[in-house]
């Protein structure tokens, strides 16, 4: 937050590196930590701690009293694991063969999707993505219900028309085709395309779930509200 200055030892000339504006500061992103309480032994700042406290003391001495004695605990714990066999699983990481290097369990590297991710947060040590896509099983359900609706009112259509040009139309057929010539009132949807589908007939697990669409489309534009105005 302070200036950074280079200090020429061989001429005494100092010279300054950085300094950040009142403009840097306010851009600068939130730090996010865990309260002190409820870290467990093994995390950073508990760990640390005792160093940390040195050195914003000044005291250089201490602070290094204080990292010797913690890399020794490390070292001493990890020479009885030795001796009894015991593996070392550490619970956020893995170890890249490859590389020989350690790498975060949890790492999501894909880009960000604007249409889809909502959010991105930490829950005990795990990198979570909130995403405001359907499930695939509620979108196969939907688009097979609508799909069977499109295929039987093809089949209808066709039976109509072949009953119409029918070379011996009996009393049945007549009767038939008059039911056919003027379609029900239906309620329709549109699809990609921009024609109209029939929906009457989706099942009521479909209905409740496009109620429920609805109110998940208003809750996400009341968060990309919310997004834009942090942003701002």
């Amino acid at each position: 937050d302070g200036e950074v200055h280079i200090n020429e030892l061989k001429n005494g000339n100092t010279e300054m590196f950085w300094n950040p504006t009142s403009e840097v500061r306010r851009q600068r992103l939130k730090r996010h930590i865990v309260l002190f309480e409820e870290q467990t032994d093994f995390e950073s700042e508990r760990l640390w701690q005792h160093v940390t406290s040195a050195i914003n003391k000044g005291d250089q001495h201490k602070a290094t009293q204080e990292k010797f004695v913690l890399e020794e605990e490390q070292r001493n714990a990890a020479r009885e694991r030795r001796e009894s066999g015991t593996e070392w699983k550490p619970l956020l990481f893995r170890h890249d063969a490859g590389t020989n290097e350690w790498r975060y369990k949890y790492e999501d590297l894909r880009p960000w999707d604007p249409l889809n991710d909502i959010a991105q947060f930490e829950k005990d040590g795990i990198l979570q993505t909130m995403e405001r896509h359907l499930s695939t099983r509620m979108s196969n359900h939907k688009a097979t219900c609508i799909n069977n609706q499109i295929t039987r009112h093809k089949r209808s259509a066709k039976d109509c028309r072949r009953r119409k040009t029918s070379d011996q139309p009996s009393n049945h057929s007549q009767n038939t085709e008059s039911s056919c010539s003027t379609p029900e009132s239906v309620q329709e949807l549109s699809d990609d395309d921009g024609k109209y589908l029939d929906v009457t007939g989706l099942c009521a697990q479909c209905g409740k779930e496009m109620n429920h669409l609805k109110e998940i489309h208003s809750a996400v534009l009341s968060l990309q509200k919310a997004q834009q105005d942090i942003h701002r």
